[in-house]
């Protein structure tokens, strides 16, 4: 398990009638807080804020097809070539990370074929490295820094 400590919140928040909505710079408009929002909106701070990610190269609820079906990767980050790098899939705090999520993960893996995937509830976070000439998984004790 990897220790991630989150940048101090600085989010645009609003309220539209019963619901609350945060700012999602990346997307550039506001999107419903959700619980599940809310870990990925800190996540993405922690990527760009204290791991200097560049914020250009991630993508947000990136549409997918797993054969006919439609899916949205909660993150994905791009190398400078444009190539799928990281996926990163949210849960909210209160649910585990479990062998479903690692399932889920590792399908987007099939698509985007990224050389790390992470999952996270912002309480535990893990990830992985991919090895194409092993055929293996490594979880490793820190998320790597950008190249």
């Amino acid at each position: 398990m990897i220790a991630i400590e989150f940048p101090a919140p600085d989010f645009k928040l609003v309220r539209e009638g019963n619901k609350e909505l945060i700012f999602d710079t990346y997307r550039k408009k506001y999107v419903t807080l959700t619980p599940e929002e809310w870990v990925r909106q800190n996540f993405l701070n922690y990527l760009v804020k204290s791991l200097q990610y560049p914020g250009k190269l991630i993508g947000i609820e990136k549409e997918i097809y797993l054969g006919e079906l439609k899916k949205r990767c909660d993150i994905v980050v791009y190398n400078r070539a444009m190539l799928p790098w990281m996926i990163v899939e949210c849960k909210e705090m209160n649910v585990p990370l479990s062998l479903a999520t690692v399932e889920q993960i590792a399908r987007y893996h099939m698509v985007l074929q990224a050389v790390y995937l992470v999952i996270t509830n912002g309480v535990h976070t893990y990830c992985c490295l991919y090895q194409p000439d092993q055929g293996k998984w490594e979880f490793l004790g820190e998320i790597p820094a950008y190249i």
